[in-house]
């Protein structure tokens, strides 16, 4: 194959030698459509084949490489036409024999007196076997496999697709074409850490001389695609403080001093911190995109509903986005109760609004007579239209896509952008999905908060579990009990119908459904107390009564969903058990357990788990060591990765083929630096010199 003279993306993998149209589509399923793909195909590992271990120095289980002469060769049929091949090899210290289970072939293959090369773990007990190891042919005349006698790639797999045939296509593709590969990192990088150049690169990421080898190149080429990344983010803020947007704001006006009057407790310091960087963004000329983050409880509301007087007294409309109607529910009830005494107009418009109510509000809204708009997604609705919106901001704004939150935008020009999370973010993650962000921390919570003692009971521990819990209901106290799923599970038809029963008697005794529960709790384990349910399924005036009811002391303990994991605020609540937890990441159960503990009073919230999976118990190991949020995040990201963490594609997570977030944090860091500087002096890398790098970056932007 000759070396293209064409961009090696414009070069289908399909004329490689051994590919062909039938092939191509197997390709496909692992991202794998022209050349330049192949050669930034990563290996999921590696195996050393270097070293040579004799026969009767194998040790069981442990994988090795053996070389020896095939001294006998056998095939047998078994029941069904299955059959089963053998071989003995021998070398100078015993014999080794070889099981193919099913592979007939290999007898028209491998002949007595041929010298083989064999790669597998040694089976234990009787006499020395390996079943289906790799096999060699030791050619005289040949020099340099790439499947035996030194570092082996080992590449993730689709179906139809062999480990030998798909690293013999890539070694095709990186032996041929791995030259005319342009390099877009600059040599001052290169040199200044050791790296090689990309096509030496290239080779070592996929045929390395030494491990040591493998990894600088590794770290190069993950550092390219971070830089790759970070470049971008680096040009949209560069856009941004570009921008002069229309809006001027005079803060610390007559209504913030009236609300800060108004507030029954001072704010911490890191409250009064983060306000301020807020207030300054406000005052710049070019447009706020700021994230809010901290952990559950620490006080981000009462910020935003400071920094939204401050847009209203300057004549202008907010906009507040949350994901759920209790959470929009929750911060209309506050933002009404703080600002409604002082005369500015709020409004709530979500799906539960009904059409009669809904009209007049969205009239209010077009004629600027309402300030601020609180809702979910309807806000994003087309006959939604603002006469004057300056301030967006989007609360748990992970749980959006990134169009949603364009959308909502763009319904001002140039708006003043705020993101929320109660969902701490790790450092790493919050470099990649939002780079392009100024970032504000609180991480202080109130004065007088309790901490929350955190458990983790058994099944058998049950009995004590629900007297842990009636004490606190006897003392007035007020409780949870979470669960994964509204009913139990009902499995689809197209099942074996025994099969499918068994499944679904199983399923059914391993997951308690929120509404069946609530019924045996009420009936058989707390009679004495009133119950009450919670799932997203419900209809809204049906959750609103339940709130109600629940924030009054009506009900003392809340049978719910994950529904709750954002939106109740009710002090009172000091008890939380979350069945099934294994069905929760660590973001989702520290969200779930920010529920209780909003008080003074002291609070203890439970886990329930018999899993003995490993992932499972290393979460909840780590969640029961520590109430805190971002420990907690960055052990979440350590145990799930980015992908798992942050949900899907749509939420802002690049998937890098190369680079990880884990792995690579001190890469993102160098590569956000080198990012800066490269747009600070050259914004639109206009520069002769960086027209590699800015052709990489227009492709990597194309396929994130």
């Amino acid at each position: 194959m000759a070396v293209p003279q064409a961009p090696l993306r414009t070069q289908s993998i399909q004329y490689v030698k051994g590919v062909g149209p039938r092939r191509v589509t197997q390709l496909r399923q692992l991202g794998l459509t022209n050349l330049e793909d192949a050669c930034y195909f990563p290996p999921r590992r590696y195996e050393d084949r270097t070293r040579l271990v004799a026969i009767r120095d194998l040790a069981p289980g442990e994988p090795n490489t053996v070389r020896g002469t095939i001294v006998t060769t056998g095939l047998r049929r078994i029941h069904r036409g299955q059959t089963i091949f053998e071989a003995a090899i021998e070398d100078p210290s015993g014999v080794l024999h070889g099981i193919w289970f099913n592979q007939p072939y290999l007898a028209q293959q491998l002949k007595a007196g041929e010298e083989l090369i064999l790669y597998g773990k040694l089976e234990p007990g009787g006499r020395p076997q390996m079943v289906h190891p790799e096999i060699e042919r030791v050619d005289p005349e040949e020099h340099g496999s790439i499947h035996m006698g030194r570092i082996v790639p080992i590449y993730p797999l689709t179906s139809g697709v062999g480990q030998r045939w798909l690293r013999q296509v890539i070694a095709e593709v990186v032996e041929r074409v791995s030259g005319a590969l342009q390099d877009p990192l600059p040599r001052r990088l290169l040199d200044g850490r050791g790296w090689p150049a990309l096509p030496e690169a290239v080779r070592e990421l996929h045929f390395p001389t030494s491990m040591q080898a493998m990894e600088a190149a590794r770290e190069r080429l993950a550092f390219e695609e971070l830089l790759l990344l970070q470049l971008g983010l680096a040009q949209r803020r560069a856009r941004t403080v570009a921008q002069i947007k229309p809006q001027r704001y005079r803060l610390d006006g007559p209504l913030t001093q009236a609300l800060h009057r108004r507030m029954p407790f001072q704010l911490t310091a890191d409250q009064q911190r983060v306000l301020g960087e807020l207030l300054a963004d406000l005052s710049e000329p070019s447009p706020m995109h700021r994230l809010l983050q901290g952990d559950v409880g620490c006080g981000k509301t009462i910020v935003m509903v400071l920094l939204m007087a401050g847009a209203v007294e300057n004549g202008h409309q907010v906009v507040l986005m949350a994901p759920t109607e209790l959470l929009a529910e929750q911060h209309a009830r506050t933002i009404q109760g703080l600002l409604g005494p002082l005369r500015v107009s709020a409004a709530l418009l979500s799906q539960g609004v009904v059409a009669a109510e809904r009209r007049p509000i969205v009239e209010g809204i077009a004629d600027g007579t309402i300030s601020i708009v609180i809702g979910t997604h309807a806000l994003l609705q087309k006959d939604v239209a603002f006469k004057r919106l300056a301030l967006v901001v989007i609360d748990e704004q992970h749980k959006f896509g990134v169009t949603q939150r364009s959308a909502l935008a763009r319904k001002a020009r140039m708006a003043d952008v705020l993101v929320v999370t109660a969902t701490p973010i790790p450092r790493t993650l919050a470099l990649t999905i939002y780079g392009d962000l100024e970032i504000s921390t609180i991480n202080q919570l109130p004065p007088g908060r309790a901490p929350i003692k955190t458990l983790w009971m058994h099944e058998v521990e049950r009995s004590d579990l629900y007297g842990l819990l009636r004490e606190e209901l006897r003392q007035g106290r007020q409780g949870y009990v979470v669960y994964p799923l509204v009913e139990p599970i009902r499995l689809r038809s197209g099942f074996d119908p025994e099969r499918s029963r068994g499944i679904e008697e199983q399923a059914t005794q391993e997951v308690r459904a929120a509404t069946q529960m609530a019924k045996q709790l009420q009936q058989e384990v707390f009679p004495e107390f009133k119950i009450g349910l919670l799932h997203g399924q419900m209809k809204p005036k049906q959750k609103e009564q339940v709130m109600h009811a629940f924030a009054g002391g009506e009900l003392s303990l809340l049978v719910s969903t994950v529904i709750v994991e954002v939106g109740l605020d009710v002090p009172n609540a000091t008890a939380m058990v979350i069945e099934h937890p294994e069905r929760f990441g660590l973001a989702q159960l520290h969200q779930l357990r920010g529920r209780i503990g909003r008080s003074n009073l002291p609070a203890t919230c439970v886990v329930v788990s018999d899993s003995d999976d490993e992932a499972v118990r290393e979460r909840l190991s780590a969640f029961v060591r520590t109430t805190d949020g971002f420990q907690l995040a960055e052990k979440d990201l350590e145990i799930r990765g980015p992908g798992e963490l942050r949900g899907s594609r749509q939420h802002g997570v690049v998937r890098f083929r190369i680079a990880d977030l884990i792995r690579d944090r001190a890469l993102l860091e160098d590569a956000r630096q080198e990012a800066a500087g490269v747009v600070g002096h050259d914004p639109d890398l206009k520069d002769p010199a960086l027209a590699v790098l800015r052709d990489r970056l227009a492709r990597f932007q194309e396929q994130s």
